[in-house]
């Protein structure tokens, strides 16, 4: 895409709603536009990878690939969460290729380089010769694991690929006090509160469409019963994330009339709101007053995305049934959704479209996506 019709896109997007387009359609479907669109919303930001749940004991370890950059997501001999490149820093083979618990060290299978669950390096079998296992060239202190820098925030694992973006905290100073109540012990539901749904669209427009409530009498006539358009009401924070509350949240109830315990010390106004944002670039968060939820958008291509979605609870123990019936009502809500993101996916394969517009009154959440990502580009391109 030549350079001066991206600076006229940009400009549009960037324009105030009322006038903007969306994003055009090379943003979904041109490998050299995403491949830019991907350095500047995903490498340079904090980016969503895993959740701790995915490693919960020490010793576990997850091999995970993202923007094609082959990680590992490992929980240390302290308990710390950490991401390292899963790769050798002898020859650059993958250490791990599959889950599995790491028992002692993290040993390459190609010459047997050994590393602490901490990165170091600590073992290198015959590299001064036969029996020899060191060498005046191989400084072990200088060529442990590359560790990833990373943040643990509602149990999500969010990564900065590039170590430049600002810290954690204060980048999402604004989330974490809108959120500060529900800062408190989370428990994850288990194997039956958590599931994956691939959906042949690209991770953009999961978060688009998560972002606003404008289509809920449609596509979730169930929900819209009894939490409907009305109910419902922006969340907006420029530059940051976006999303939609409601003023009328219904807790699950089993047969003999109870629910999941409450988070403690929450105000009155969560006795009926629950909130969903998007934390840009690619997480999808939920708040209630009895259990919260976050979905991980794996971009797996332009036009693929896996959504890792995770049910947490208040306290440890909670009741099995209720948490599988649960399970089944989100599900059952985001499969739901699957048909519009893939239609327009479908529909970024038309040359007349130009982006779109925006309903100015109903599509604020998602045209402020929009512009932060065109932003994210135009900062990128220009250095800042």
């Amino acid at each position: 895409m030549p350079d001066d019709l991206i600076k006229y896109d940009l400009d549009s997007v960037l324009a105030p709603i009322s006038r903007a387009n969306g994003l055009p359609n090379a943003h979904y479907t041109d490998p050299a536009t995403i491949a830019r669109e991907n350095r500047a919303a995903l490498e340079h930001q904090w980016a969503a990878l895993a959740v701790g749940a995915d490693v919960p004991e020490n010793g576990d370890a997850k091999p995970i690939e993202f923007l094609g950059q082959p990680l590992l997501l490992l929980r240390d001999d302290t308990g710390a969460v950490r991401v390292f490149f899963n790769i050798c820093r002898h020859r650059g083979m993958i250490l791990v290729d599959a889950p599995r618990k790491i028992e002692g060290a993290i040993r390459c299978p190609y010459h047997s380089w050994c590393y602490a669950k901490d990165g170091r390096l600590v073992a290198t079998p015959h590299v001064g010769g036969p029996g020899q296992n060191q060498h005046e060239g191989i400084e072990r202190a200088t060529l442990g694991l590359k560790e990833v820098r990373s943040h643990i925030w509602r149990d999500v694992v969010f990564i900065n690929l590039s170590g430049d973006a600002l810290d954690f905290e204060t980048q999402h100073q604004a989330a974490l006090t809108r959120w500060a109540e529900f800062e408190k012990p989370l428990y994850h539901g288990g194997e039956d509160s958590c599931f994956t749904l691939d959906v042949n669209t690209n991770w953009k427009l999961a978060v688009e469409n998560y972002c606003e409530s404008y289509h809920l009498p449609w596509v979730h006539p169930g929900l819209n019963s009894y939490s409907r358009l009305e109910d419902h009401f922006h969340i907006e924070e420029e530059q940051r994330f976006s999303g939609q509350g409601t003023l009328v949240y219904r807790q699950l109830k089993d047969e003999k009339g109870q629910s999941f315990p409450d988070f403690d010390g929450l105000s009155q106004t969560w006795d009926t709101a629950a909130e969903y944002i998007a934390l840009y670039p690619n997480v999808l968060l939920g708040v209630h007053r009895d259990h919260a939820f976050a979905i991980i958008l794996e971009p797996v291509a332009h036009n693929r995305t896996r959504e890792h979605v995770h049910l947490y609870y208040a306290t440890p123990k909670t009741d099995p049934d209720l948490r599988a019936k649960n399970a089944k009502l989100w599900k059952d809500v985001f499969i739901e959704d699957i048909f519009v993101v893939e239609g327009m996916q479908k529909g970024r394969a038309a040359a007349g479209f130009d982006g779109g517009r925006f309903a100015p009154a109903m599509d604020g959440p998602t045209h402020m996506f929009h512009q932060w990502v065109a932003q994210r580009l135009r900062d990128t391109e220009s250095g800042l």
